[in-house]
């Protein structure tokens, strides 16, 4: 992955359920759409595998995509991503690098997001608002699921 951008975005959150629960509502696409802003996500999640977000954001239809680079089932995934908001071109040194780390501990599960290569730190800080709102919505999913009556 070539890189030519210095800025990130880093957000932490703390689910209230196993690394396991975390885990699937990152990778099932009917549970991502709920609280990634209704973005339907396409790919199979095995390395070197193509991933596209799809959705509208504000009456706008994007496509944005990348590739997934390491998806160890609980603890990491981490992929590429370009924005078709993002006013670059699609080239691989303009793609951002995401990286979701999970920690279980005492039942609970950290998650620990980063994006990586984000042009200026203006956009870094608007990624990192953004990503807060995805992991609190993340987050009241996972508690939700596993606090339900079964």
């Amino acid at each position: 992955m070539k890189t030519k951008h210095s800025h990130q975005a880093e957000i932490h959150v703390e689910i209230h359920a196993p690394a396991a629960a975390v885990w699937q509502a990152l990778t099932d696409p009917t549970q991502i759409k709920q609280y990634f802003f209704g973005t339907s996500v396409v790919t199979d999640w095995k390395i070197g595998s193509p991933i596209l977000f799809r959705g509208d954001w504000q009456g706008q239809a994007y496509e944005d995509k990348g590739v997934i680079v390491d998806a160890i089932p609980n603890k990491v995934l981490k992929h590429t991503y370009w924005s078709s908001f993002s006013g670059l071109p699609y080239l691989p040194e303009n793609d951002q690098i995401v990286t979701y780390r999970l920690n279980e501990h005492d039942g609970h599960c950290t998650v620990t997001l980063t994006q990586e290569n984000v042009i200026d730190q203006a956009t870094a800080d608007h990624s990192a608002a953004n990503w807060q709102l995805v992991l609190t919505g993340l987050k009241a999913l996972v508690e939700q699921q596993v606090s339900a009556p079964k």
